[in-house]
């Protein structure tokens, strides 16, 4: 029997399905962390046996409530996990006892400013750049900052055991990721991006790591299956495409649609929430805060200046995912990324030699068709 859609449609229904046990979690009397970012070390939350609560909003529902304090032109994330805090549309928001943003925009900086008078924040305090000494010791300083202001507010002890203990389970999930996305190096690639992505981001909405990491090697099993056995979801013929850029979300969906209408197949996702994610491990032979310090410091971000990291993963997975093309999409006002877009664009077409297209979208419906188009085009020239 192939049980590979029910794992699908699992992984697709987490977000939902998460609603309902985010109270379940907050009836037994957990504690629950509302996070905004990649930044945000998980592990430290876990091992204050709390649960972390992926809070950012992406999709276009809840903007017009966000507008009321805060300008249109903004970036829509931003608007969008706003506007589902103060109209508290938002379970994971509503049942979270206390929220962590960090400073990887101004914008998000601005927004903590006004959520803080609503519910307690603690706000992790980013270094600019992720080399040097001096960087180091300010974002390990945030992470024991992190620790402490845990222990106080739950009133816990978070210790080297536990911290271990959840490195080491956060390491089998990205390792089980990478496994599950690596599987799209095949040509054909085993599933279309559109699943891969419902995936990737259904696990920000799993509290339960060990099921989780379960799941995911029983979609590789039968993903595999199907595959050996000839059935392939994806033409021999379509263009492999990487997708980088800022966070995907549901209204972004529209990008994937469009590529895999038009004779491509996302077989990467260098974007936040993506493959980068999960790329680093921690190392477990190390002091678990220097070791935390390390991995996170090198996550590949546009707030990061420079972001060379960016520049070498991106390398890495153009060679490794054998990529046609690349497709950058950008936020409207997401400033970091929308110049960093420069940088990139002239890596990928001049050190790599492949074709590269920039997106600037929304969360709106108002630009599909000339999407449809743009994409079109971009993928018969390869």
């Amino acid at each position: 029997m192939n049980n590979l859609p029910d794992f699908i449609n699992e992984f697709s229904e987490a977000r939902r399905n998460a609603f309902i046990k985010i109270k379940e979690l907050k009836d037994e009397g957990k504690k629950i962390v509302g996070v905004y970012c990649g930044f945000a070390p998980w592990e430290v939350i876990a091992a204050s046996d709390a649960v972390a609560a992926w809070l950012c909003g992406m999709d276009e529902e809840p903007i017009e409530y966000a507008e009321k304090d805060l300008p249109r032109n903004l970036c829509p994330l931003i608007k969008s996990s706003y506007g589902y805090a103060i109209s508290e549309k938002c379970p994971f928001y509503y049942f979270s006892d206390m929220l962590l943003g960090e400073t990887t925009c101004d914008g998000k900086k601005k927004m903590y400013e006004l959520l803080k008078k609503k519910k307690p924040m603690h706000v992790m305090q980013l270094p600019q750049t992720p080399y040097g000494k001096a960087s180091y010791d300010y974002y390990r300083a945030s992470i024991v900052e992190l620790k402490e202001t845990l222990e106080n507010q739950f009133n816990v002890e978070i210790t080297e055991e536990k911290l271990k203990e959840k490195i080491s389970l956060k390491n089998r999930e990205r390792q089980a990721l990478r496994n599950y996305y690596g599987l799209s190096k095949l040509c054909p690639p085993p599933m279309t991006g559109y699943d891969l992505r419902k995936v990737i981001q259904g696990t920000l909405y799993i509290a339960d790591k060990e099921k989780e990491i379960n799941d995911i090697y029983s979609i590789i099993d039968e993903t595999m299956k199907n595959y050996n056995n000839g059935i392939r979801p994806v033409s021999p013929s379509s263009k492999r495409i990487l997708v980088t850029g800022c966070p995907l979300g549901d209204s972004t969906e529209k990008v994937i649609t469009a590529i895999e209408s038009n004779g491509g197949v996302v077989v990467c996702y260098e974007n936040c929430s993506g493959a980068k994610d999960e790329s680093l491990l921690v190392d477990e032979t190390k002091n678990p805060i220097d070791a935390l310090t390390e991995r996170y410091l090198r996550t590949a971000c546009a707030c990061m200046s420079p972001n060379d990291n960016r520049l070498e993963y991106l390398s890495y997975l153009v060679d490794e995912y054998k990529v046609d093309g690349v497709v950058d999409v950008v936020l409207q006002a997401c400033h970091t990324y929308n110049v960093e877009a420069t940088t990139i664009q002239n890596f990928i077409t001049t050190k790599k030699d492949k074709p590269y297209m920039k997106i600037e979208t929304d969360y709106s419906t108002t630009d599909i068709g000339q999407l449809n188009t743009r994409i079109q085009a971009f993928i018969e020239m390869l």
